[in-house]
């Protein structure tokens, strides 16, 4: 990227000029960067802003035809930065410079929802604006019957940071922290919290390039919440950000993942299949946590919420992420945690069979975890390291181990 251009609907606030300093400095090479300035445009009643969108726009455009002219420089070189509005801006600044001089590409930062949201792609910004658009997507959530950001898929690559509708540090129930901070103006920052996490992921993907966020393609939170979506096969993941894969598509390609909620923002990901046995008649309900051990690090009390009772027989898959890489997981401690009701059945039961040599029947069984890992592409078996004794216990910790590792010792000892 030889130029980046970076629309603004604000004012220049701080992260403009941390944005401008980690385009300098981020890249392999050498940048040169320029700002857009349309605040008197930009601060004026809503919709007349989104009107001079289009007419900053074709200022844009205009620039960069003059420099093509001037200077014979390529509009393949160009990227336009644009958060808000100023991502419909960017989208018409491309539109305006049309097929014969389309600039390289447009990075649409929480592209503004209102007035834009079901319209056509002539009207907002879209993947035929340059030859490469990606957005990034993070207050989607609908806000007295508005949503901030746009909703729908604007670009080639569409990210969606944690579902995209908010962000972690930015939810409404931390709202009394901004009261604390911004008085009155307390709900105006908690959803510019949410709105300019774009910016900030942007920025943290040029500050932190040797560690960058992977996203997976997918249909929708909910299946990526289940861990179904982390495969890199036939191109299915990309990477959040500046350095993001540029693969233009006929189809917008949605992409999910999950963020801390501070700098830096990548997180693990990890899908964990749980395959339990219930052999009671009614389904049982308990509360789990799980201790990871890997090659480089720890994880412990991870918290497991199957959001349904165990019944039957029924593997149950999850998402997992942590904060930070702990290395090929070599072993996993799972442990029941207690609850009142089965805390009360559990002592009763002790108190009368005290006598008991080996520990009781609970009537669950954990056979095995199935683990994919989303950064890596690694799988992995863990089955129980004490295979005389299956069953799970309420407040017992039981220690799992690398199944796979254990069949192929067998079969070299044979």
């Amino acid at each position: 990227m030889d130029k980046a251009q970076d629309q603004v609907d604000g004012f220049l606030e701080s992260w403009i000029w941390q944005m401008v300093a980690a385009l300098k400095t981020g890249p392999a090479q050498p940048v040169n960067v320029a700002l857009a300035d349309w605040i008197s445009l930009a601060h004026n009643h809503y919709a007349l802003a989104v009107r001079n969108t289009r007419l900053v726009g074709q200022e844009v455009a205009a620039l960069l035809r003059w420099l093509e002219d001037l200077l014979q420089f390529s509009p393949n070189k160009v990227h336009l930065v644009g958060y808000s509005l100023g991502a419909h801006v960017s989208g018409f600044a491309g539109s305006y410079m049309g097929n014969k001089h389309k600039i390289g590409r447009i990075t649409g930062l929480d592209p503004a929802g209102p007035m834009f949201e079901g319209t056509s792609p002539s009207d907002r910004l879209s993947p035929d604006d340059a030859k490469f658009v990606d957005a990034i997507h993070t207050f989607t959530r609908e806000h007295m019957g508005l949503s901030v950001g746009i909703k729908q898929p604007v670009a080639h690559y569409d990210y969606y940071p944690n579902g995209g509708s908010f962000q972690p540090g930015c939810h409404f129930l931390e709202l009394y922290k901004h009261i604390a901070n911004h008085g009155l103006n307390a709900l105006a920052q908690a959803i510019k919290c949410a709105h300019e996490r774009s910016v900030q992921l942007f920025i943290d993907s040029l500050l932190y390039r040797d560690a960058p966020s992977k996203a997976y393609l997918c249909s929708d939170m909910d299946s990526f919440s289940q861990g179904l979506c982390l495969t890199c096969r036939k191109s299915q993941c990309n990477t959040l950000g500046y350095h993001t894969r540029q693969e233009p598509h006929k189809k917008s390609k949605t992409l999910f993942l999950v963020t801390r909620a501070q700098s830096p923002y990548k997180v693990y990901h990890y899908q964990f299949k749980m395959q339990f046995i219930n052999q009671v008649e009614k389904p049982v309900e308990p509360t789990f946590t799980m201790s990871l051990f890997g090659m480089k690090d720890e994880a412990h009390k991870i918290p497991i919420t199957l959001g349904e009772g165990i019944i039957s027989n029924k593997t149950y898959s999850l998402l997992i992420t942590l904060d930070s890489d702990i290395g090929e997981i070599i072993m996993i401690k799972f442990k029941w945690e207690n609850s009142a009701v089965w805390a009360n059945v559990w002592n009763t039961v002790q108190t009368i069979f005290p006598w008991g040599k080996g520990p009781l029947y609970s009537g669950l069984i954990l056979t095995s975890i199935r683990i994919k890992a989303g950064e890596t592409q690694k799988r992995m078996t863990f089955c129980s390291q004490n295979r005389e004794d299956l069953q799970l216990h309420p407040t017992q910790e039981k220690t799992f181990v690398n199944c796979e590792v254990n069949s192929k010792s067998q079969k070299r000892t044979r």
